[in-house]
């Protein structure tokens, strides 16, 4: 085995390097966005319910089947980690690396949060973002991304040798818990990677790695889904606040965030039902 540690290029790397980059998913074979539909149900909603998030802490919330729910900010700029799950089954939840595939990294209205295999349906989708404004910055940052995990107590633990219990894993632990009746362990390991809510995120140019940047949202910006399915929702307001400085501790001004829930008049969702499961054989070739 040798001991070099480099690697002489090719002689044909640069043929090698310029290959085209080709999209892996033909999503425009995926459902267009019906806009009127969802504009027009919107149009009729009134609120029915409201959960309030407290700063470093997580809560729960339920949404039924053609409802809206929104997350505003409305004290600060504050970002959040949503988890979804299907409210009659946890094993069924959203799946944010499926998601990336089909849409982007970062998501916007329109885009569909979609579940984990075997389910892949559409769990909720975007029906309206006060910052899709902002699209892409110089550094290549975008808003609401389905790239980061979350912040989590063992990593903060490898990273910095302490234990803090804020993180938005150990926060939405804490949330599912509350909300089943489910002890911490059995909770656990329900709690999945997140949509990073208003959370502003890219990749350096340079050596590629994960960056956050100051979120731009401000107290009255909201981002509103439609709930394709009766939907458990968890959401955390994370330690990092408006992830512009530090991260996971109690020294970044941190502020709540509010869930608003909305009932449709039924007339206005003629001819939809909840999503299907997907309708894969899943006899994996046997």
């Amino acid at each position: 085995m040798t001991s070099e540690h480099s690697v002489n290029p090719p002689a044909d790397a640069a043929e090698r390097q310029a290959n085209p980059a080709i999209v892996c998913y033909s999503v425009d074979l995926l459902p267009d966005y019906d806009g009127a539909f969802y504009d027009a149900a919107r149009a009729t909603a009134q609120k029915i319910d409201e959960v309030t998030v407290a700063p470093r802490d997580g809560g729960t919330f339920k949404v039924p089947a053609g409802h809206f729910f929104r997350i505003l900010s409305v004290e600060g700029s504050q970002v959040g980690d949503l988890n979804l799950w299907n409210q009659h089954d946890l094993s069924e939840r959203f799946f944010s690396g499926k998601t990336r595939q089909l849409h982007a990294s970062h998501v916007t209205r329109g885009d569909r949060l979609w579940s984990n295999l075997p389910g892949l349906r559409p769990m909720a989708t975007i029906t309206h973002d006060t910052l899709e404004w902002y699209g892409w910055d110089a550094d290549g940052g975008g808003i609401h991304d389905v790239i980061g995990t979350r912040c989590d107590p063992y990593t903060n633990h490898m990273l910095r040798g302490v234990d803090y219990h804020y993180c938005c894993h150990s926060n939405l632990t804490r949330a599912l818990s509350d909300a089943t009746g489910m002890s911490l362990a059995e909770a656990e390991p329900h709690v999945h990677d997140v949509l990073n809510v208003f959370m502003c995120t890219g990749f350096t140019y340079d050596t590629h790695q994960y960056f956050m940047k100051e979120s731009p949202v401000r107290p009255g910006d909201y981002i509103e889904f439609f709930a394709e399915i009766d939907l458990l929702g968890g959401l955390s307001a994370c330690p990092g606040g408006s992830c512009g400085s530090t991260h996971s501790d109690d020294a970044t001004p941190c502020y709540p965030l509010v869930v608003e829930i909305y009932k449709p008049d039924p007339d206005s969702l003629a001819g939809w039902s909840p999503q299907a499961l997907n309708g894969y054989s899943g006899t994996h070739g046997r």
